[in-house]
């Protein structure tokens, strides 16, 4: 019997001790732990002039100085042609988004489903769909809406952005993308970069094109002005979109100007296209856009037969017709009597100017007087030459030499850039493997309207000393089982 006492007294002496080391190691050096705040998502539809595309964001639920670090998951092409398209068929504009839309349900999480903000952004082709026949614009808009909203998501609307949000949304992409707004420091925080200067952006569509940037000074026209407020630091910028001068509709307005000028009214001479080239046109479709009016003298002719001639010098001059390039009242200006401040610093240029320069293989900084001579020499080959060099191109080819012409006359005559500041354009379509355009800067200014989540809050330990109190715990429990066992069985002889 004594032996029992004992051996039961020294167990649950024990099993206290143990106990005490436990609750020491638990109690320990414990420290607030911040628990991974949960992940937002955002879908922006770009309802472009030519074609429409989904961009799927994702972003942490705390947000930095107010804005969320945003990234690209995903981009979808949407079948098709560009909404303003289905104007006579407005139920097909709303059914071209549902494969994009079923992707996106694929890859957003449905538990965050149904609070994923999506929207829906048409651009100068709707702007000049709207111009044309406002009540076909609203059907394609009601179309739209209806698709999207039989899906699970938080539908915030179709609407159609002006050129300056177009213009200082694409903006504010390249200068996320290139870290000139906010970057990750060696301190492992998201900070101001203090010494890094903005970049500018230049945007061209098929239906417009824009200029963005940080001007030096106060600017004269206010009209021109944008003030964004982005991870705790403003910014004040000089913006414009210049409706009818992005590629399509200017080349069109160019058709018709040379329509004008033809000795015949159902045969045209192209200098921009290539010698040996043709094709057939129908007027009513040179003349189906606002930014091409109808000549004040009606033709009967139903087709027109257009004809390269494959003439650069007669090309450009041909092209810098459709400018005014006088000031009027300003001391500085773009074209068309608009306000512009001297350009500044280096600029991103997307969409348009880097597919055509892409295609010339021209956006590798080359120099003026290099870019200058490809485009001659390519503007000079003529068809036949053009389609033995290039026959994977054949769809497009016979416009590559009136786009590039364009594009350069526009930079240089229309935006004032020159020999000196040509070196700061850079053309990419993508910066940091995300597409450059007007979307993400959509989507990082909305996340300022977007409340941040408060991280969760919870008491943290040292995996070292967890695992320790973790034994002493099992051990004192251990322990004082045995003390339970000889207590209860353990009969002395």
């Amino acid at each position: 019997m004594e032996h029992k006492a004992k051996a039961v007294a020294v167990l649950l002496a024990a099993t206290c001790v143990f106990s005490i080391i436990a609750l020491i190691l638990i109690v320990v050096n414990v420290k607030d732990v911040f628990l991974p705040s949960n992940t937002k998502y955002g879908l922006v539809f770009d309802a472009g002039s030519t074609h429409t595309a989904l961009y799927i964001y994702q972003w942490p639920a705390d947000k930095e100085n107010g804005t969320g670090i945003v990234s690209q998951v995903e981009a979808c092409a949407v079948p098709g042609a560009g909404i303003s398209s289905y104007a006579d068929n407005p139920a097909l504009a709303g059914a071209s988004l549902k494969p994009c839309l079923d992707k996106a349900m694929m890859i957003v999480p449905a538990k965050v489903q149904r609070e994923t903000p999506t929207y829906l952004g048409a651009t100068a082709g709707m702007r000049l769909l709207r111009e044309q026949n406002s009540t076909k614009a609203d059907q394609v808009f009601a179309e739209v809406a209806k698709a999207i909203r039989q899906y699970p998501v938080d539908f915030r609307g179709a609407q159609i952005l002006t050129g300056n949000e177009e213009g200082s949304f694409g903006w504010i992409t390249v200068n996320y993308l290139l870290e000139t707004l906010v970057k990750f420091s060696f301190a492992e925080k998201w900070e101001h970069p203090q010494a890094t200067e903005v970049l500018g952006a230049l945007d061209l569509g098929g239906a417009s094109t824009q200029i963005t940037f940080q001007p030096g000074g106060a600017m004269e026209d206010k009209n021109t002005s944008v003030l964004f407020r982005l991870y705790g630091t403003n910014y004040s910028l000089y913006t414009h979109s210049y409706l009818c001068y992005g590629q399509t509709q200017a080349l069109k307005m160019l058709l018709a100007a040379l329509r004008e000028d033809s000795s015949s009214p159902q045969q045209i001479s192209h200098p921009c296209y290539p010698k040996g080239y043709q094709e057939n046109i129908t007027v009513a479709a040179l003349y189906d856009s606002p930014c091409v009016p109808t000549p004040s003298t009606p033709s009967t002719a139903q087709a027109l037969m257009v004809s390269g001639t494959g003439d650069p010098v007669a090309c450009r001059t041909a092209i810098q017709k459709l400018f005014n390039f006088s000031c009027g009242a300003h001391r500085t200006c773009g074209f068309n009597g608009i306000y512009q401040p001297p350009v500044r610093g280096q600029f991103f240029a997307f969409s348009g100017f880097y597919y055509t320069f892409h295609f010339l293989n021209l956006t590798g900084q080359q120099s003026l007087g290099h870019v200058n001579s490809t485009i001659w020499n390519f503007c000079s080959n003529t068809w036949e030459e053009l389609v033995k060099n290039f026959p994977q191109e054949k769809e497009r080819l016979h416009m590559y030499c009136s786009m590039a012409v364009y594009i350069l006359t526009l930079l240089l005559d229309g935006y004032k850039f020159d020999e000196h500041t040509w070196s700061s354009i850079h053309f990419s379509r993508k910066a940091a493997n995300t597409d450059i355009g007007w979307t993400l800067g959509f989507m990082l200014n909305l996340t300022n309207m977007i409340p941040a989540e408060a991280l969760v809050h919870v008491k943290g330990q040292q995996p070292g000393l967890w695992a320790s109190a973790i034994f002493f715990i099992v051990l004192t429990t251990v322990v004082g089982l045995v003390a339970i066992f000889l207590q209860c069985f353990w009969k002395p002889k």
